[in-house]
């Protein structure tokens, strides 16, 4: 719950507009892992509306019960049957809506480029702090909270992870928006798609311990969190870095100077695979080099002295694009797969970013229908619960997507001014990824570390350089 410098001002419980029809959806072989995990909290910070936010509250009861009726299972609640099947039972039963203030803040003084971390101010704007996604089973699936400043309004949403991965999350969120904007989501989004008859519905039962799964790191640990900025053109040198020899970057620097979004990232699907340029080379991609450049800093930060020692990328990967048939685009739950990506300390620190970049690259394009087929059999063989956390200290952990239509989120009096996260499912080496607010393939990465290894990052000029400073 928040502190007391943000107040509570009214607490309610939100239904969908229209009942159900859906039956009990079936948790899938990638929701069930994410019951170990914190409900997701990701919001927006908007200017402050024209209309009073009395008037405001008032719209946003009315469009999120309008968005509920859309995605009723968010509405609902985790139910286990006697075999041990986890369900979501959509039975309207909805979910909590929290107004709060916190007057003594300014857009300013929250967002401000002198800030250094993350405001803590964000970690109050978020309901169900701490809250495990089992707690589903007693607990509303989501939660929206919108907190009011003094120029300025937060609305953060909270949802149950076994219930959503990102894609579904921002779905919803964005679906939310359109409503209280004005126009009919049916007409603005497509619908959520909610079949189980697919690869990932398993007849595997996953056991979980005696008093429901418990977190896998240390939530209490010391740690710091930084928003880093890279414009599209920090992101292009690094990308070039990855692809080209040095003598390489002026001409091809200069043949890609004008290319936008979907030629720097590569094809744009989605997948992060790279592009085949015109010497018919699949090329590393701009988020494949971003995240190389950021290991190898990382690495270097934590000041390792076993050079034999290995480090682990993992990286989130999106999967209904890559099985055979695809899955829906707006199919509604987890399909994501943990990509891990493994090199001595040695190596990365030794080898260029080409290194690097080429290691996470291949790791990617890999994951085919076959691999994604291969880690689902993997689960239903042994089922168990993510375990996510930094266990060596070595580990990097990349979740979200620069390709998450974040700033979509346009509530009637415009675009987000920034997207801010929650305390929740962050340790030492948790990484997020957002898009830039200008977009045009810039991103921001939501840094989370132990503290030395963050005055480490900041004082690696290698790393920083790449670095725009937000104005």
């Amino acid at each position: 719950m928040p502190s007391s410098s943000t107040t509570i001002v009214s607490k309610c419980v939100v239904h969908p507009d229209h009942k159900s029809n859906i039956k009990p959806l079936k948790l899938s072989v990638s929701d069930l892992p994410m019951l170990s995990c914190h409900y997701i909290q990701k919001g927006v910070l908007l200017t402050a509306p024209p209309s009073s936010f009395d008037d405001l509250i008032l719209s946003l009861k009315h469009s999120l019960s309008a968005a509920l009726s859309h995605f009723p299972a968010l509405a609902g609640r985790l139910s286990t049957d006697s075999q041990g099947y986890v369900h979501i039972v959509c039975n309207d039963a909805g979910v909590d809506f929290i107004h709060a203030k916190a007057k003594h803040l300014t857009l300013n003084a929250v967002v401000s480029p002198s800030l250094v971390d993350v405001h803590p101010c964000f970690k109050e704007f978020f309901a169900y702090d701490m809250m495990i996604s089992y707690a589903g089973h007693h607990n509303p699936l989501a939660a929206v909270q919108v907190t009011e400043l003094a120029d300025a309004v937060f609305v953060g949403c909270t949802v149950n992870h076994a219930v959503t991965d990102g894609t579904s999350f921002w779905h919803f969120f964005n679906t939310f928006a359109a409503i209280t904007k004005g126009g009919a989501a049916k007409k603005v989004l497509r619908a959520p798609d909610f079949t189980r008859e697919t690869v990932v519905n398993s007849s595997a039962v996953l056991h979980v311990p005696a008093g429901g799964p418990k977190l896998t790191f240390d939530a209490d640990q010391p740690l710091r969190e930084r928003v880093f900025h890279f414009s599209r053109e920090s992101i292009l040198k690094l990308k070039l870095r990855a692809n080209a020899n040095t003598n390489e970057l002026t001409e091809v620097m200069g043949k890609q100077v004008n290319d936008g979004w979907k030629i720097v990232n590569g094809n744009g699907n989605g997948n992060g695979n790279g592009r085949v340029n015109g010497n018919g080379r699949n090329e590393i991609s701009s988020f494949q080099s971003l995240s190389a450049q950021l290991w190898r800093a990382v690495t270097r930060a934590r000041k390792f002295n076993d050079p034999a020692k290995t480090s682990t990328f993992r990286m989130a990967v999106n999967f209904r694009h890559r099985l055979e048939p695809k899955l829906d685009a707006f199919y509604f739950g987890n399909a994501i797969q943990s990509i891990p990506t493994v090199a001595t300390v040695g190596d990365i620190l030794s080898r260029d970013l080409r290194f690097c970049a080429e290691l996470l690259h291949r790791n990617v394009i890999a994951h085919d229908d076959a691999t994604v087929r291969r880690g689902i059999e993997d689960w239903e063989n042994a089922p168990r619960l993510f375990p996510l956390g930094n266990f060596d200290g070595a580990m990097i952990t990349m979740g979200s997507s620069p390709r998450f239509p974040m700033y979509d989120n346009d509530f009637g009096w415009g675009r987000p001014v920034a997207i801010r996260s929650g305390k929740a499912n962050k340790f030492d080496g948790k990484i997020s990824a957002f898009p830039g607010r200008e977009g045009n393939g810039s991103v921001d990465l939501e840094v989370v570390l132990a503290l030395a290894t963050m005055d480490g990052l900041e004082n690696d000029m290698e790393f920083m350089q790449y670095v725009t400073q937000v104005v």
